[in-house]
């Protein structure tokens, strides 16, 4: 009896306090950090039924998108430029995942400047309504996963836009 009573209240805790960003049938595609605190997951099924962008606090999912819709593949476009040529080339490997919800645009970005030698991962915010942009930089040491994987998987669509940094 009294491991039942354990198990109705993890569960009740679990449901009621916890919004998870990855499920037992998911795997990370791209995760990191932001202040405050924040996290943002870019995730998949692991059979590719479906992909969804979270973002929240640790305890709270606080957007997803599109959910685990069976046509969540659609509603995403990858993009990315690639030079090589080292420092001396200002190598850069730019990718962009992005899509549009509600009146704003989210752009994930995972960059690498050879020239500087420098990483940089974030998410931009723009409300097309206004066309301003917030630019929500994420800490390069906590992340998880790469966008790169989408050149060749086939799992999106690729575009040709890049975003100005």
């Amino acid at each position: 009896m009294r491991m039942l009573f354990i198990l109705f209240a993890v569960f009740i805790s679990s449901t009621c306090y916890g919004q998870y960003f990855l499920k037992p049938n998911e795997q990370i595609i791209l995760s990191f950090q932001v202040k405050g605190g924040k996290q943002v997951f870019l995730v998949k099924d692991r059979n590719d039924k479906y992909i969804s962008y979270r973002f929240g606090s640790r305890d709270k999912v606080e957007l997803e998108y599109p959910g685990t819709e069976k046509h969540s593949w659609e509603r995403f476009t990858y993009s990315y430029y690639l030079r090589g040529g080292g420092k001396a080339n200002e190598a850069m490997d730019l990718n962009y995942l992005y899509f549009t919800n509600k009146g704003h645009q989210y752009v994930l970005y995972q960059n690498y400047f050879a020239a500087e030698d420098k990483q940089e991962v974030g998410i931009r915010v723009t409300d097309l309504g206004t066309n301003k942009t917030v630019d929500i930089k994420g800490d390069v040491r906590t992340r998880k996963g790469t966008l790169i994987d989408f050149r060749d998987n086939g799992l999106l669509k690729i575009g040709d836009e890049l975003f100005d940094q």
